[in-house]
C-alpha cells in the first residue's frame, strides 16, 4: 500500500510559507532524529533555495534514536552548503537555549536591534515544533497533540529586539515519492491514522528491527526471533500481550499487537532506534534507480 497525506489545510499553509519566506534569514527545519532524510519536505527545500535562505536543521528526538546513526546524519548534512545540523531534544532547554547562536552563524549580518534575526520553523506535523516553540519562549504559545496536523496557521513571535521566530503549521507534500518513506512516516505517527492501515506499518517496522535491532525486539518482548520473519514478529507480539480477538476461536488480534508495537518505538520503550541512515538511504535510492519502468523491462 502507498502511503500519501495531504489534507486540504496544507496547501493554505505552503502558500502563506513561501510568502513568509521572503521576510526571514534562516529556515528552521526541524526533523525527527530516526529519519530525517525521509521526514524532510521537499518543499521546504524548494521554497528556501528560490529565496536563497541557509537552514539550520535540527535533528529533534534526538535521545530516541540511534546516536550512531544521528552522528552520521550530522556528519552528512554539515556537508551540505549553506546548512548547519546539530541533534537535539526540543523538550530540554539547554539544548533549545545553543539554538540562536547558532542560527546567527547562518545569518551573521543579522545582529542588532535595527536588523533583527528573523527564523521561520518549519517541518512536517508531529515532528516536535510545539513543543520546541514552547520551550523557546518559555511559555506555551503553541498547542501540543500526539495527533499530526495540530497546528493549522503561522505565529510570529518577537522574542527579543534581536530575534524574531515565525512558527509554522506541520506540511506533508502532495506525493510521496518512495514507498518506504511514507512508511517511515508512519510509524513515527507524522501521517493521520486515517491514511494508513496500522498492521501494515507494524509489518514495515518490525522487518527493520528484525533486520538492524533484533537484541531490542528480544529484550522488550522476550521471545526468540529464530526462523521468524517481519509477519512472524508481529504475531509473535500478540501471542506475548495476549492479543486474542473474543469467540474467534484463539484468533490473534495484530491490530492490536500493531499499536503495542508502534507505541513501543514511539515513546522509545524499544530503545534507541533509527529507522534509516545515510548509508540505507543511498542504498534504496539506487534500489530504487535500478528498478526498469513498467512496460521497459531491463
Amino acid at each position: 500500500m502507498a502511503i500519501q497525506w495531504f489534507p486540504g489545510h496544507m496547501t493554505t499553509a505552503r502558500k502563506k510559507a513561501a510568502e513568509t519566506m521572503a521576510q526571514i534569514d534562516v529556515v528552521v527545519e526541524v526533523l525527527d532524529a530516526r529519519l530525517p532524510e525521509a521526514g524532510s519536505n521537499p518543499m521546504i527545500h524548494e521554497l528556501r533555495l528560490h529565496r536563497q535562505r541557509s537552514c539550520l536543521k535540527l535533528l529533534n528526538k534526538a535521545d530516541l534514536a540511534d546516536p550512531v546513526a544521528t552522528r552520521a546524519w550530522l556528519d552528512y548534512f554539515n556537508r551540505q552548503p549553506g546548512v548547519l545540523a546539530v541533534a537535539i531534544s526540543a523538550k530540554k532547554a539547554s539544548d533549545v537555549a545553543k539554538l540562536p547562536a547558532l542560527a546567527q552563524k547562518l545569518a551573521p549580518h543579522r545582529d542588532d536591534t535595527f536588523k533583527p534575526l528573523r527564523l521561520m520553523i518549519m517541518g512536517i506535523p508531529n515532528v516536535g515544533k510545539s513543543t520546541l516553540m514552547n520551550t523557546w519562549v518559555k511559555r506555551r504559545v503553541a498547542a501540543v497533540g500526539d495527533e499530526p496536523a495540530v497546528t493549522k496557521s503561522q505565529q510570529r513571535i518577537n522574542l527579543s529586539p534581536r530575534l524574531i521566530l515565525v512558527d509554522t503549521p506541520g506540511m506533508t507534500w502532495p506525493k510521496i515519492e518512495h514507498d518506504s518513506d511514507g512508511f517511515m512516516l508512519a510509524a513515527s505517527h507524522a501521517i493521520g491514522r486515517n491514511a494508513v492501515i496500522d498492521e501494515e506499518v507494524a509489518v514495515f517496522l518490525a522487518g527493520i528491527l528484525l533486520e538492524r535491532y533484533p537484541a531490542l525486539l528480544k529484550a522488550r518482548y522476550g521471545f526468540s526471533l529464530e526462523g521468524l520473519d517481519a509477519t512472524g514478529v508481529l504475531e509473535a507480539v500478540a501471542k506475548k500481550r495476549g492479543c486474542i480477538l473474543k469467540g474467534r476461536g484463539g484468533e490473534l488480534d495484530l491490530e492490536k499487537a500493531a499499536m503495542i508495537l508502534l507505541t513501543d518505538y514511539r515513546s522509545g520503550m524499544l530503545g534507541r532506534i533509527s529507522l534509516e541512515t545515510p548509508a540505507t538511504r543511498h542504498a534504496m535510492l539506487a534500489a530504487t534507480r535500478s528498478k526498469p519502468e513498467p512496460g521497459n523491462p531491463a
